[in-house]
């Protein structure tokens, strides 16, 4: 569901990571004076002046209720909050971050020889992708990780806001014609259709997978595949569409496997670092899950990089759904990691997260 910034960020390229997150160092808060103005107070362990700036600009500029941030360096910790609304245990939904989640998987089960990426679609779901154009016999699993299949975002249709069955997002993509094959084109589709591929795979739900393969092991205590469950686990804030219509109950099957995840700042930070750190994925797959040059270096499997004003890149992901915008980003070796929220669907200035990640990433200088 992040394909808009996506488009974006790609003019930027990424990074792997690794990080493992316990703890908080003392917080940053930005909260309204008497007179309605921002008010940033920060400790001495705030970490960058200009991230806490920018955070907070994703409020005042990016019209966001609120906006989270929670980051690490060499193992001290650091939260910041933006406006009212927002607290640091709080359960979100995380849109396209799900899609990361559902490559491991995928990875995982290639790794484990129980299919190559280099099967078609129809080895595992035969059948099921045929019309207007789309032949599943023509696609491998490699091209729907790499968003290079050419299959039609359902999301395009619904616009993200109707609940549909993985079949029924399919069969509204079949109804239009492929993009060119091989070319990068963002589908929420292709992830649909590797949960589908999942189940076939493990005859478990592409949920049940990623709780047992990734979320347990990993002690992510804040992170669940809802289903269709509207409500979020407490605790929660609330969340906001663009014209400020309270969106907190959502049916997370607008999105399914390409974007159904809920789960909190310190689990997607230890799922990143453990991911990018190796303990997911032996090396041939993480280097696998990393080379961009299928999608013509717009995008990995479930990951994409992002080469920074001073160099730097940094590889995660970021999601967007309904009332929520969420984004990862970590170093090399998982050094330094980040992820923010803001608790509405879009950032009315998209320029301001590459400045953030910048602010964050880049070398600092007196």
């Amino acid at each position: 569901m992040a394909r808009q910034a996506i488009s974006v960020l790609r003019r930027l390229p990424v990074v792997p990571v690794l990080l493992t997150l316990l703890a908080l160092s003392a917080p940053v808060l930005l909260g309204v004076s008497p007179t309605g103005t921002s008010v940033l107070t920060a400790s001495s362990t705030s970490g960058p002046p200009a991230t806490n700036a920018l955070l907070a600009r994703l409020v005042t500029r990016g019209k966001a209720p609120a906006a989270a941030l929670l980051a690490r360096e060499n193992g001290g910790f650091r939260y910041v909050r933006a406006g009212q609304g927002i607290a640091r245990t709080d359960h979100f939904r995380a849109g396209s971050m799900t899609k990361t989640f559902i490559a491991t998987v995928v990875l995982q089960l290639a790794a484990e020889r129980r299919l190559s990426l280099a099967d078609t679609v129809e080895r595992h779901l035969p059948g099921l992708v045929r019309g207007a154009g789309n032949d599943g016999r023509a696609l491998t699993l490699r091209s729907l990780l790499t968003h290079t299949s050419g299959l039609y975002d359902f999301t395009a249709a619904t616009r993200g806001t109707v609940p549909f069955t993985a079949l029924q997002a399919v069969r509204t993509a079949l109804t239009h014609p492929p993009a060119d094959p091989g070319g990068f084109s963002y589908s929420n589709t292709n992830y649909v259709l590797l949960g589908l591929v999942i189940e076939r795979v493990t005859s478990r739900s592409y949920a049940a997978e990623a709780e047992r393969r990734i979320v347990a092991p990993l002690g992510l205590t804040g992170t669940s595949f809802p289903g269709s469950r509207t409500s979020l686990p407490a605790p929660h804030g609330r969340a906001y569409a663009a014209d400020g219509t309270d969106v907190t109950e959502l049916d997370p099957r607008v999105a399914g496997a390409a974007g159904e995840l809920v789960t909190t700042l310190a689990d997607l930070d230890r799922f990143y670092a453990a991911l990018l750190g190796g303990r997911l994925l032996p090396p041939r797959l993480l280097r696998e899950m990393l080379d961009t040059r299928a999608a013509h270096g717009s995008y990995g499997m479930g990951l994409f990089p992002v080469k920074l004003r001073c160099g730097t890149v940094v590889w995660g992901h970021n999601g967007r759904i309904s009332g929520s915008y969420v984004r990862s980003a970590a170093t090399v070796g998982g050094r330094r990691v980040l992820t923010f929220r803001v608790n509405t669907t879009a950032i009315a200035d998209p320029g301001l997260e590459p400045r953030l990640l910048a602010a964050e990433f880049c070398p600092r200088t007196k």
